[in-house]
């Protein structure tokens, strides 16, 4: 039997040396109610920061977000904005719930509008996808899972929101939603990637 007397002296340096460590670098909250992620960390609510990452990606992951729905989301401190226009009253409740349970998000306010359910609106709604990612210089768009040119139909006024990589793309988007039949106006808030 090997007799170590270093063995006492080792686990009350090592105890010594963790009780020095903070409880947020371990791993675990130093309190029940702590968050592990401070205002500071990795630019919390500034793009790119921790907060912004998560919520888009939550948001993105949603199981019935659709091209015709529009999540939106500000970041201030430990509070989540949400903004923009969904189809489904579900998909507002879900977007609430699922940024809820990120870590360091101590309140969401939701302020997605739930588009009333219409008959004409659902119609102009397939008429304008068709006719935008049916045309030859946009169908390269729909090959994604969530196209990003997001048809946004409100009582015969549609909205163009998302992304697209040149100007012309832009405006071929725009031209096409004009052209579909029983809309009152388009509006083109697409941006065009840098």
């Amino acid at each position: 039997m090997k007799n170590n007397h270093w063995e006492p002296v080792a686990a009350l340096v090592l105890t010594s040396f963790l009780a020095l460590i903070p409880a947020t670098l371990r791993g675990s909250p130093s309190s029940p109610g702590a968050k592990r992620h401070s205002q500071n960390d990795e630019g919390y609510g500034r793009p790119g920061g921790y907060l912004v990452r998560e919520v888009r990606h939550e948001l993105r992951m949603l199981p019935y977000y659709s091209v015709f729905d529009n999540l939106e989301f500000s970041v201030n401190g430990y509070q989540v904005t949400l903004m923009g226009q969904v189809v489904r009253p579900t998909l507002k409740s879900d977007a609430e719930n699922v940024v809820k349970r990120i870590e360091g998000v101590e309140r969401v306010v939701n302020k997605i509008k739930v588009l009333p359910a219409s008959f004409n609106d659902n119609r102009i709604r397939r008429a304008t996808y068709r006719a935008i990612y049916g045309h030859p210089a946009l169908s390269r768009y729909a090959l994604q899972p969530v196209p990003p040119i997001h048809i946004i139909v409100d009582n015969g006024h549609v909205t163009l929101v998302g992304a697209v990589a040149s100007q012309m793309d832009k405006n071929i988007a725009y031209l096409e939603a004009n052209n579909v039949p029983d809309v009152f106006s388009v509006t083109n808030k697409l941006q065009v990637e840098r």
